[in-house]
């Protein structure tokens, strides 16, 4: 399994991007300084944990990536399908991050920043025309197909052809895992038919499949190389914040994706 141990943190990355001109981390929960249900590499203040800690925390994976934190551009995640195009870091007298779900950039003073507890981490590269996305999917972003929305944005800004991108599925919550209630099976059959296996039963309840459909997204926008790191959050909670499996209360992830 493609994790490193460096500077204190345990990162995962894709073995795909390692040939292309990228810095790459999906930052598990390990080697930070936050407590309680945040321990230990929490990177969000949105869930109560105190920001001298989270601040910390992003310091200490923009050091070991040796990215400055000074490029760092991130976005205010609202389960949508909204896109932010990056021509430079987010200056910190913004404030509160600008809304998106898709943040991308062909700019190499610019490090892309998302954060998760779940839902579906997306890492787009296109090694053709240098540029690079991140895209957020829960269950709302899929049925809005953002997986395929970062697609067109990166062939729409920077003439990326889908043949060309890398695709990578971070850790995320796994089917067997994500029971859902019968307001979410109805979206998910408008959205995607029946459903089928989108959609398998356990028991007596149903569960919706976040990363095939997501992968089905990426298949039917015509991306090739996608590598899915099956690593499912809830059940893995020693490297990864679970929102579901630890009953809400938890921190989130970092995943950072800059060009060298």
């Amino acid at each position: 399994m493609p994790f490193v141990d460096t500077g204190g943190l345990r990162i995962f990355q894709f073995g795909q991007f390692s040939l292309a001109p990228v810095t790459q981390a999906v930052a598990t929960r390990r080697g930070g300084v936050s407590e309680g249900p945040y321990a230990e590499l929490n990177v969000s203040t949105s869930v109560g944990d105190d920001p001298a800690l989270v601040s910390q925390n992003m310091d200490r994976i923009f050091n070991v990536m040796d990215r400055p934190l000074a490029s760092l551009f991130d976005s205010w995640l609202v389960h949508g399908s909204g896109a932010l195009v990056a021509g430079g870091p987010r200056l910190a007298e913004w404030g509160k991050p600008p809304q998106g779900d898709i943040i991308l950039t062909n700019k190499p003073n610019v490090t892309l920043f998302m954060r998760y507890a779940d839902c579906v981490p997306l890492i787009y590269v296109d090694p053709v025309k240098k540029a690079l996305a991140l895209a957020h999917a829960g269950w709302r972003g899929s049925l809005l197909r953002v997986a395929a929305k970062a697609v067109d944005e990166m062939r729409q800004h920077y003439g990326s052809r889908p043949e060309d991108l890398l695709v990578g599925i971070g850790p995320a919550i796994s089917v067997k895992n994500y029971e859902v209630g019968t307001e979410v099976v109805t979206e998910v059959q408008a959205a995607f038919g029946e459903g089928g296996d989108l959609l398998p039963r356990y028991g007596e309840s149903t569960h919706f499949d976040l990363v095939a459909a997501n992968r089905r997204l990426l298949e039917e926008a015509g991306v090739r190389n996608i590598e899915d790191a099956e690593l499912c959050t809830s059940e893995n909670q020693q490297d990864w914040f679970s929102h579901r499996g630890s009953g809400g209360k938890t921190g989130r992830f970092g995943v950072l994706l800059a060009l060298k």
